[in-house]
């Protein structure tokens, strides 16, 4: 598929591991299995002549293994706001049809994409802050909170630099103080990894 798009904006990805997510280094997942979400909030975007600003994207995950053994199931979520235009935009865009080495690696290790839901979600997104908090009625919650200094209690910012990165280059790790899964995938994994970052992805990959 031949089309321009672009989609800049807030990311966030919570998953079963222990914080320091181990697929950015190429490591094991810590319980051998990864489940969890991502999600988006798309600040400024288009699909050739269709524009996506403003609107949120979201996925819950699970696989039951190392990412690169495959075997992955997906359920994508689109904003209830979208029109049909924009859902099938950004469905294409998840689907790793519409290129982008991030979103094709994803395409390629899952086996199953289960029916794409349109609901509204809630998303809120601090980076400052560490905070970030994204909700789906009845499917989906998690909240990112700081990481805590055990001495001082103070706020503990790590900042992971990936000058090669394909998902993001610089996210800042927090911890899931909510990860869970409600819907057609299930999960519940508290005190887990958080990551968040402001990322800027185009049908070429990911943009600095």
């Amino acid at each position: 598929m031949s089309v321009q798009w672009q989609m800049k904006g807030e990311y966030i990805k919570n998953c079963s591991c222990a914080p320091g997510c181990p697929c950015d280094f190429w490591s094991p997942p810590t319980h051998h299995k990864c489940e969890g979400m991502i999600g988006m909030r798309i600040r400024e975007g288009y699909f050739d002549s269709t524009r996506l600003d403003g609107l949120i994207w979201a996925a819950t995950y699970h696989w039951p293994g190392p990412l690169h053994e495959g075997n992955g199931t997906l359920q994508p979520f689109v904003s209830d706001k979208a029109t049909e235009a924009q859902r099938n935009a950004l469905l294409t865009i998840l689907s790793g049809k519409a290129g982008n080495a991030w979103f094709e690696v994803v395409a390629s290790v899952v086996s199953k994409v289960l029916t794409p839901q349109f609901e509204p979600i809630e998303f809120e997104f601090d980076l400052a802050k560490l905070h970030a908090r994204v909700r789906i009625p009845g499917v989906l919650e998690t909240i990112t909170e700081p990481i805590t200094n055990l001495v001082t209690g103070e706020t503990h910012r790590i900042l992971v630099n990936m000058p090669n990165g394909m998902e993001y280059f610089q996210p800042e790790t927090a911890m899931s103080k909510v990860l869970r899964g409600t819907g057609e995938i299930r999960f519940d994994c508290p005190g887990a990894h958080s990551s968040l970052a402001l990322v800027h992805h185009t049908h070429k990959g990911l943009q600095a």
